[in-house]
């Protein structure tokens, strides 16, 4: 196997022990339905697009996997970055305190609706890879690379975030909680923080970026921004 598809195996790995510290010790408990089916649609979908990119197109998934505050250039991007982690980790545990102490109750079939949005996500998600094979986890241009202006991004200049926001938009929903919705406050001003420089960096470093801006006008949602 090479090195790049075991370090992809050992984040899916940790993947679920991960997400299972960050909602079930806030909850206090395991008794926790709505937790166990979205850490299983959770990893049941990262499994099948990680799969994918090891079948089709190994060096994107190398450079997904290249990823993190430290894996950032530039000192805006790192924290940046640092900032989304912490809020999205936030998330989960506001979410998992709201199941402990019975703040709010979603309906259930409201809870297996935001899974299928999560499937739904991860659905965009495919859809852009096949389409850019550059879209990595940083910031950055690769000697060769153009600019992608088929399907998803010739709706939107950010698709990935786009399908992001969708399932962030999700994942409190998920787990039983409207107060984890207040986190998507911060998560919002960061991903909106991370476009506007990612944008600069590429009207910069990338040839025919600029042109692409007046071919598509949109960054994330159509007619809104």
């Amino acid at each position: 196997m090479p090195q790049i598809n075991r370090q992809a195996a050992l984040s899916l790995l940790q993947l679920p022990l991960v997400l299972g510290v960050l909602i079930f010790l806030p909850a206090g408990t395991l008794d926790y339905w709505q937790a166990w089916l979205f850490i299983a649609v959770f990893f049941a979908c990262s499994l099948a697009v990680t799969v994918y990119l090891a079948r089709n197109d190994p060096a994107l998934l190398e450079r997904r996997m290249r990823a993190g505050p430290r894996a950032e250039q530039e000192p805006a991007q790192k924290l940046i970055i640092t900032i989304a982690l912490l809020s999205m980790a936030a998330l989960f545990v506001l979410s998992a305190l709201d199941r402990r102490f019975s703040w709010s109750q979603v309906p259930p079939a409201l809870v297996v609706f935001a899974d299928g949005l999560i499937v739904l996500a991860y659905v965009g998600f495919y859809l852009v890879f096949r389409e850019n094979t550059y879209g990595g986890g940083t910031i950055q241009v690769t000697p060769g690379q153009t600019v992608v202006t088929t399907g998803p991004y010739a709706i939107v200049r950010h698709p990935m975030y786009s399908w992001g926001l969708l399932m962030l938009l999700a994942v409190p929903l998920a787990l039983g909680s409207w107060w984890g919705l207040l986190l998507l406050v911060p998560v919002l001003a960061v991903i909106l923080w991370r476009v506007r420089e990612e944008e600069r960096f590429l009207e910069n470093e990338l040839p025919g970026y600029r042109g692409y801006q007046q071919q598509v006008r949109y960054r994330l949602l159509p007619r809104v921004w």
